[in-house]
């Protein structure tokens, strides 16, 4: 992947977009050798039998949590400079990377009973459920921003994130028909092996039906503000790396602190982004919210 010293500011159509509709698709962000490297990384780390850090549920779903501390292969996601402009401008230079997570989901045969997707259990949600409960669903804002970027084959029916559009604005639950797996107005975005799936904590998603006859294989990574905590296990290991740059320590969970290791004003641990943003939109004219 390219650095940070390449990146643009962001495209304020691409902006526009994210705040109507609550997701946008990024083109063209990462290369087809590192999807290449990814997946075969992936597929190590499926086959391993470590549980810390194991994500298992129904449906044969299997994964990880912590991923950028597993492998090497996956460390550039969390400073994508064709994605991270675009983070900051819909968050803040404030945010932190909460979670990387993989997800490997298995082609559901044919005929075969599922648990998952059927209209008892449609499996439509918001993210961050816990602060959904505790704020409320029409006080709840905008917290994270999650990138998904798929690693296995994105035929129509590999099972794509599926998305409600504008749902990020709607201060109630989904309805689903009756019978029905999906609520009206439901997509699965049109999104390229190279392209990454943004969308936010309020915006309604599920996973699509993977019966393509492989397994959909995602990494999600979650970022969010810095005050909010991390979803993966500590990783301290990554911070105590010399080849790290700034940014990546701050995306990583730098704490406000000197380089003595004394306490810091509350938010210096944002400074190598809020630095970097000021110089990216220099001759931009929008700045963050």
């Amino acid at each position: 992947m390219t650095t940070l010293d390449t990146a643009s500011p962001p495209d304020p159509e691409v902006l526009n977009v994210f705040e109507r509709e609550g997701f946008v698709v990024l083109r063209d962000v990462i290369s087809p050798e590192w999807r290449k490297q990814a997946a075969s990384a992936a597929t190590r780390l499926l086959a391993d039998d470590r549980t810390r850090g194991r994500d298992r549920s129904a449906d044969g779903k299997d994964g990880f949590r912590g991923i950028v501390a597993m492998d090497d292969t996956f460390l550039p996601l969390a400073a994508n400079p064709k994605v991270l402009p675009t983070l900051v401008a819909l968050l803040s230079p404030n945010l932190h990377l909460m979670s990387s997570n993989l997800i490997y989901m298995p082609s559901i045969p044919t005929g075969a009973t599922r648990t998952i997707r059927v209209p008892e259990r449609h499996g439509w949600h918001r993210d961050m459920s816990t602060a959904t409960r505790d704020l409320g669903t029409r006080t709840i804002p905008r917290l994270s921003i999650k990138a998904a970027y798929f690693l296995s084959d994105l035929a129509p029916d590999a099972g794509v994130t599926m998305i409600l559009p504008g749902s990020h604005t709607e201060p109630d639950s989904v309805t689903v028909p009756a019978g029905a797996i999906n609520p009206p107005g439901a997509i699965t975005p049109d999104i390229g092996p190279r392209d990454v799936l943004l969308f936010e904590n309020r915006t309604w998603h599920a996973g699509g039906l993977n019966t393509c006859g492989h397994p959909r294989l995602a990494v999600m990574m979650q970022y969010g503000y810095r005050w909010l905590a991390p979803v993966d296990d500590p990783a301290p290991q990554l911070l105590g790396r010399e080849d790290l740059t700034d940014i990546e320590r701050q995306l990583l969970g730098q704490p406000d602190r000197h380089s003595d290791g004394s306490i810091a004003h509350e938010g210096a641990g944002a400074t190598p982004l809020r630095t970097w943003w000021q110089h990216l939109n220099q001759t931009s004219t929008r700045s963050p919210r």
